[in-house]
């Protein structure tokens, strides 16, 4: 495929097999043109084409795609297990397709519109999404998407040095759990105990490192040693200071794509290598989402 960016130079239409990738931005994302996702499902050469895209460009963005659930289930299936979400509501008749649906009677949350990586509060993430717009407002609502392998490339040298070995902590009793009754949240914390990840991990295909850190991190686990702390009462704001300064990284405009969703447009998105954010400026309009998550393997 000759769908390769030189750093700095124009993005340009680039064939892809049977259909074309265009990309976006420099540092991630494609819209994808003269693909049926319902035939990628079936077809292994289409799915390989598509595979090598998502690697490339960390997410692919495709309109007009009227397929039905069973076949959004079965491409998400191509890149491996489904999982459930222990908080969101699932599709009764599709285990593993989560809705995401807002409307006047959804109750007041602000768990999509902050930077994150999906689910790292599990000690094996989701490998990647495969989500559909099946409706949406007239205008808002959009997605914005981060590639947190250029966020970790464009670091500062002697911050990539500090934060060599550290690892942190992620948890949904911190974020989901914060507005349950703490039974609940209790509750959550017991089925799922926070999860430990390294602050940058390494992608398990394209061997890249990532900056891994987002809006479930809560802190480091191993900072507070004798060569980073003076007296005993300094580790916690020097450590916090640097979560907060790695976390905002995800904020900056060159390492992210935006996408204006429509009725039956999709997004892919590697969940290893990548964050986003879900913009909820469309209230009072209707905002219906359904996603497939893919079950991942334990970070490194």
């Amino acid at each position: 495929m000759q769908d390769t960016i030189a750093e700095g130079s124009a993005p340009a239409a680039a064939p892809a097999g049977t259909f074309e990738a265009h990309p976006l931005t420099v540092h991630i994302g494609a819209e994808l043109r003269g693909v049926n996702l319902a035939e990628a499902a079936r077809d292994d050469d289409l799915f390989a084409e598509l595979k090598a895209l998502l690697l490339r460009h960390k997410v692919l963005f495709v309109r007009d795609q009227d397929i039905s659930r069973a076949e959004h289930v079965a491409l998400a299936e191509r890149f491996g297990n489904l999982e459930d979400h222990p908080v969101a509501g699932s599709d009764p008749d599709h285990p593993g397709l989560v809705r995401i649906y807002k409307d006047l009677d959804s109750p007041a949350e602000h768990y999509e519109n902050a930077y994150h990586c999906d689910a790292t509060w599990r000690e094996a993430p989701p490998m990647g999404c495969v989500l559909r717009m099946v409706e949406g407002p007239p205008v808002g609502g959009d997605t914005i998407w981060v590639n947190m392998a250029e966020a970790y490339r464009r670091l500062p040298e002697d911050v990539k040095e500090r934060i060599a070995g550290l690892r942190a902590r992620h948890s949904i009793e911190a974020s989901f759990g914060a507005n349950m009754a703490i039974e609940q949240r209790l509750a959550l914390h017991e089925r799922f105990p926070d999860a430990e990840h390294p602050v940058v991990r390494t992608h398990p295909e394209t061997g890249e490192k990532v900056l891994f850190v987002n809006a479930f991190t809560t802190h480091f686990t191993n900072y507070h040693t004798p060569e980073r702390v003076r007296f005993g009462f300094d580790y916690a704001p020097g450590g916090s200071e640097l979560l907060n300064y790695l976390i905002r990284q995800a904020a900056v405009p060159e390492f992210q794509v935006r996408w204006r969703w429509s009725p039956n447009s999709f997004a892919i998105w590697d969940n290893r290598s990548t964050q986003h954010y879900a913009v909820q400026d469309y209230w009072p309009a209707v905002r219906k989402m359904e996603r497939a998550g893919v079950v991942g393997d334990k970070t490194f």
